[in-house]
């Protein structure tokens, strides 16, 4: 008796091993955390951009250090073809000169903006045309009064040389009629700096990107158009752009994770929630469905069935150890 006990024992034993060994559990997989630094500069448009979203990827990665500066579209460029960053910021095309000076430039779209013209709130200009626009900046239209306003002198507020805004302004503004910003223009070096200065002085005008329009501003219609995201992107709004942020050669793995981040839905969300425009996401089109091949009987019957891929126990297994370990303990008691 006492035999037959052992060599029952012994086989739970060995069913329980077999069991086990062939139940494994598959365990979840952490993702990896992000550690290092990054250094991003230049276009003070794309700056918020980049700041909320080097806050949110830090948030989730503490052993990550992002820093994120302005400087202007030129800065950003000059910087990282240098190799001084590790990300630059831009919202103009890189030109063909600096594609010359540093080749290994990689821009990537990011997002697309407007440029709005404004105005301080209590002006009661509202609409002007583009080439009442480009008169006023170069210099020809000096008073209000010619423009539909009270009489007074017009103060114009432009960027500095290598800004990305202005770059934008006059490709769009000036260009077309042959016109350059007049030099005796105040010049300020970022957005913000606009925003300041023409939401406190009721008779200057600036231009700036659309995502730094607030309620201290008023953004004019060009040629009756409002600056908004549907009339950018149906082109009736005449003053637009893309938004970049560029590497130097291929992306490393924290400035690949950092511009997939952006580009992902997460990022093209804060970006529209700045006043950008979010990337249109364009849908891959579904292929067209094959038609089953109907196979005649002999083709059938040569071909192999295909294997069946066996399930892994899970629960199953637990339940069957927890039996034959009940099964053992009724045998013990029986001596």
């Amino acid at each position: 008796m006492e035999k037959i006990k052992t060599a029952v024992m012994a086989a739970i034993v060995v069913a329980m091993i077999a069991t086990i060994g062939t139940a494994a559990v598959p365990m979840p997989v952490q993702a990896t955390e992000l550690s290092g630094g990054l250094t991003i500069a230049g276009s003070t448009t794309v700056l918020p951009i980049n700041q909320e979203c080097a806050r949110v990827l830090m948030l989730e990665n503490p052993e990550l250090r992002i820093s994120v500066s302005g400087g202007g579209s030129g800065h950003g460029v000059k910087a990282v073809g240098e190799g001084a960053i590790d990300i630059g910021a831009a919202s103009r095309d890189v030109k063909s000169k600096e594609m010359e000076m540093y080749p290994d430039l990689k821009p990537v779209v990011v997002g697309k903006d407007s440029v709005a013209i404004v105005l301080h709130p209590s002006n009661p200009v509202s609409d002007l045309t583009l080439e009442e626009a480009s008169k006023i900046f170069c210099g020809e239209i000096t008073n209000w009064k010619d423009v539909g306003g009270t009489d007074g002198e017009i103060r114009v507020i432009t960027r500095e040389g290598g800004s990305g805004t202005r770059d934008c302004f006059e490709k769009a503004v000036m260009k077309p009629f042959d016109r350059e910003i007049a030099g005796k223009a105040s010049v300020k070096p970022s957005n913000g700096d606009i925003r300041a200065t023409v939401s406190r002085d009721e008779k200057s005008i600036g231009y700036l990107s659309l995502g730094y329009v607030d309620k201290s501003l008023k953004a004019v219609k060009i040629d009756g158009v409002e600056a908004t995201e549907e009339n950018v992107l149906s082109g009736e709004y005449p003053i637009s752009r893309s938004l970049y942020i560029i590497t130097k050669g291929a992306p490393s793995k924290l400035e690949k994770a950092f511009i997939d981040f952006v580009l992902s839905e997460d990022g093209q969300k804060m970006v529209g929630e700045m006043g950008y425009i979010k990337l249109v996401v364009t849908q891959a089109p579904k292929p067209t469905p094959k038609v089953a091949h109907t196979k005649a009987p002999a083709e059938a019957a040569l071909t192999p069935a295909p294997t069946p891929t066996p399930t892994p126990p899970g629960f199953e297994a637990v339940f069957a150890i927890a039996g034959l370990l009940a099964l053992a303990q009724a045998l013990l008691r029986k001596r």
